[in-house]
């Protein structure tokens, strides 16, 4: 039961990630702008991180779920199941933003359903750089945010902070993937260009969280030569009594 319920909460997390996130794009990407649409990435997934992070860590993102498999915090088939919740989240989020727009009376100002794609800004091998870049940035912080107990109660504000300025760099150049299911979700809708491009924004996300994966630890070591407070100062000595 305990299981189910992990799943239901990356489908459902990643659900709305895509039609909150990519849905600022499809509503307001001329009129908001990029600023709005980052915002709306930040916001969502910092809500979402405090809403589903207690139940299953909150993932809602395949690249984040593959740095958290090397990692070894999460077993290969509990891995496989959030994967296969999370497509099939990022699909139902995609039909609920394409119904709106062939349905709804929703203006499409992306042109694209909010697709992801390369050859208008960015060439197929910058799209490479970029998404493994920005994803591993992501990943990293998501990883080492969620392994210090101490910043636990701020952990959501790190997240949501590093996915927006990755947003803010990225959507103009390739729309900004950094997550697999994201790109999966609009794109099966959209069909055409972003459909076929569609293997570079799997491929290279889980490459950049892999690599977040592999540096992790690094960044987690501590100097044991750096004090994070105050040196402590040895007791004085009391009445009667002589100095250590």
């Amino acid at each position: 039961m305990d299981d189910a319920r992990r799943y239901a909460a990356e489908f459902l997390g990643t659900l709305l990630l895509v039609f909150f996130g990519v849905g600022s794009a499809v509503a307001a990407r001329v009129q908001g702008g990029v600023v709005v649409v980052g915002l709306a990435f930040a916001f969502i997934v910092l809500a979402l991180v405090y809403a589903f992070g207690p139940l299953s860590g909150c993932h809602i993102n395949p690249a984040v779920t593959m740095g958290v498999l090397l990692s070894r915090k999460i077993s290969p088939v509990g891995a496989v199941a959030y994967w296969i919740a999370q497509f099939a989240g990022a699909a139902v989020g995609g039909f609920l933003l394409w119904a709106l727009t062939r349905w709804g009376g929703v203006v499409d100002q992306t042109g694209a359903l909010g697709t992801t794609g390369y050859g208008a800004n960015i060439s197929r091998g910058g799209a490479m750089l970029l998404e493994t870049m920005l994803t591993f940035m992501f990943v990293l912080v998501v990883l080492v945010v969620t392994s210090r107990p101490e910043h636990a109660g701020f952990a959501g504000l790190a997240i949501g902070i590093a996915l927006g300025a990755a947003i803010l760099l990225g959507t103009t150049l390739d729309g900004a993937s950094l997550n697999p299911a994201r790109s999966f979700g609009p794109a099966i809708f959209e069909g055409g260009v972003a459909l076929r491009q569609l293997w570079l924004f799997i491929v290279f996300p889980l490459l950049g969280g892999a690599l977040a994966a592999l540096v992790a630890p690094l960044v987690l070591q501590r100097n044991p030569r750096y004090r994070g407070g105050p040196e402590q100062q040895p007791p004085r000595p009391g009445p009667g009594q002589s100095p250590a």
